[in-house]
């Protein structure tokens, strides 16, 4: 779904289809007449979804044209668009949630000292550009804010720099090739070596900061640092992109701590982003829970400025 920011500028609002097992592209497939059900219920032309692949099955999307083809289609048959993929997650067996944040960290997936976890985000980035509008000039695969902080050390700084640097490179490639680009975002969370704000800041300052840069969970944000709004300025000050913006909304609340954030990021000043992904608070939702979830998110972006592309932003 495409709002319009007063500025002008447009931002993305996608719904996350929650990771579960899935490990062929028939499953994939089978997940996405939930939100054209969604689309529908909304009465809306165009409503987006983010993805997550495992890396079995992206690594052949990858290489397989006719597969890409074919995701491609079905999406496009109820009318859903795909502009951010997710390679947070890496088991095979499904991107279910950890019991808590902290067990996030220490859960067995490869860090950014691993070439695997570059060819697999590398394998995202392939499948996205193929998934992208015809209209649509880049879009973003978000991932883990490097690797658990519990034993990382000089050689991980090393081999990490290296690994990210291949990135770079990769990203640049297939931007000359498809004219079209993909930037990542890492994502700061309890027990990563991206974490706070100044851990974030360092751990990113030798980045190519035209293709690499923050993905935000204002969930996360709102948690544990100590003033969201002053710890998203501080990244923007020291030059770093927030390349998406994640969040669980739950209507009904009246003091969600997020709301400092999101004002932060879409505010007169904003946007920040031009992703914004909605987080599934249930395990499996029904098209109706989903809906609740969007309109509700829908007149928070409302209450900043944003409305959906066809239509005039309110007056504030």
């Amino acid at each position: 779904m495409r709002l319009r920011h007063p500025s002008g500028r447009i931002v993305h609002l996608s719904c996350e289809i929650a990771p579960r097992p899935v490990s062929n592209l028939p499953g994939i497939v089978g997940r996405l007449d939930t939100y054209g059900a969604v689309r529908a219920r909304l009465g809306v032309d165009l409503l987006g979804v983010n993805l997550w692949l495992p890396p079995a099955l992206a690594a052949a999307l990858a290489v397989e044209s006719r597969a890409r083809t074919r995701l491609r289609a079905e999406l496009d048959a109820r009318r859903l668009e795909v502009v951010t993929l997710s390679g947070a997650p890496f088991g095979e067996g499904g991107g279910e949630q950890p019991a808590t944040e902290t067990q996030a960290a220490t859960e067995t997936q490869p860090a950014w000292t691993e070439p695997a976890r570059r060819e697999y985000t590398l394998d995202l980035a392939r499948i996205l550009l193929d998934l992208l509008d015809a209209e649509a000039v880049r879009g973003a695969v978000s991932t883990i804010g490097f690797g658990p902080r519990s034993g990382w050390a000089e050689a991980s700084d090393k081999a990490s720099l290296g690994i990210l640097r291949r990135l770079t490179a990769g990203l640049a490639d297939l931007a000359w090739q498809n004219g079209r680009a993909v930037r990542v975002g890492f994502e700061p969370a309890p027990g990563f070596v991206l974490d706070t704000p100044e851990q974030t800041v360092a751990a990113l300052s030798r980045i190519d900061r035209e293709r690499l840069g923050v993905c935000l969970d204002l969930g996360h944000v709102a948690r544990n640092w100590a003033d969201p709004a002053a710890g998203i300025e501080s990244l923007t000050d020291a030059g770093l992109s927030i390349i998406e913006v994640r969040l669980t909304a739950v209507p009904g609340g009246t003091t969600e701590p997020w709301r400092t954030a999101l004002r932060q990021v879409f505010g007169a000043a904003g946007p920040l982003t031009e992703y914004l992904t909605l987080l599934s608070r249930y395990p499996d939702p029904t098209p109706e829970q989903i809906a609740a979830d969007v309109a509700y998110l829908l007149a928070e972006l409302a209450a900043l400025g944003l409305a959906p592309e066809n239509e005039p932003c309110p007056v504030r």
